[in-house]
C-alpha cells in the first residue's frame, strides 16, 4: 500500500557481511536497500504473506541485477528460516497488522543469532483505540487499527526474551497519519515508533 512509516535499513546500523532478515517485504524496497549495506558478503532474506508480492520482488531482484537477496514465502509469525541464522531483523510497517504480535516476535527471538538485533519501524499506540476504530477493517487494513500500545510492545518483546529494548515514538508522524483517515482522528492515538530490540 506505500504506507511505510520509516525506513528501518536506516536505524539497523547494517554492517557488510550481515545476514538480514525482512518481515513481509512486500516488493522488496527495503530489503534491496539492506542488500546495499550488507554487500556481496552479506544476505538479505524477505519473507511475505502473498505468493504475488513474493513473484513480484523476485523479478525486481532479477531485473535490478541484486544476487545476495532471496525472497520466501511465508507468514511472520511462522518464518520460514532457520533457527539462530540472521543477524538482524528489520521490518516497515508490517507487524502491527499481525494479530499474533507475541507470535511474531517469539519467532523473531527464534531465528536470531545471539547478540542479534531487532530494528523495527512500526505504528504504535499512544493510548487505548476507540472500539470504532479498533473494529473498523479499513483502518486495519491502513496500519491503524491493530496497532499495540507502546507498553504492550515492550512486554511482549521482554515476553520473547528480548533486552534493551527501546522504543522511540516519532510525533512528527502524526501529521502524515492525519492524512490516512481523514476526519477520524486516529492521529490522536497512534504514533510511527522506531522499535530496536538485542537478543542476548
Amino acid at each position: 500500500m506505500g504506507l511505510g512509516c520509516g525506513n528501518p535499513q536506516a536505524i539497523a546500523s547494517l554492517k557488510p557481511g550481515e545476514i538480514v532478515l525482512d518481515l513481509g517485504s512486500g516488493g522488496g524496497f527495503d530489503c534491496f536497500l539492506a542488500a546495499r549495506a550488507v554487500g556481496e558478503t552479506g544476505k538479505v532474506i524477505g519473507v511475505d504473506m502473498t505468493p504475488e508480492m513474493v513473484s513480484k520482488a523476485r523479478e525486481n531482484a532479477a531485473r535490478a541485477g541484486f544476487m545476495n537477496v532471496e525472497f520466501r514465502l511465508g507468514e511472520i509469525e511462522h518464518l520460514p528460516v532457520a533457527d539462530k541464522s540472521v543477524d538482524v531483523i528489520i521490518s516497515n510497517c508490517v507487524i502491527n497488522l499481525s494479530p499474533e504480535k507475541q507470535k511474531v516476535f517469539d519467532d523473531a527471538f527464534r531465528v536470531l543469532k545471539s547478540g542479534g538485533r531487532l530494528a523495527v519501524s512500526d505504528i504504535v499506540a499512544t493510548a487505548e483505540l476507540p472500539e470504532e476504530v479498533k473494529n473498523d477493517l479499513a483502518l486495519h487494513a491502513g496500519c491503524m487499527a491493530g496497532a499495540s500500545l507502546i507498553s504492550d510492545v515492550e512486554a511482549m518483546l521482554r515476553e520473547s526474551g528480548f533486552r534493551d529494548i527501546r522504543i522511540q515514538p516519532k510525533d512528527e508522524s502524526r501529521e502524515f497519519i492525519r492524512t490516512w483517515a481523514p476526519g477520524r482522528n486516529v492521529e490522536d492515538y497512534i504514533v510511527s515508533a522506531t522499535i530496536v530490540a538485542m537478543k542476548p
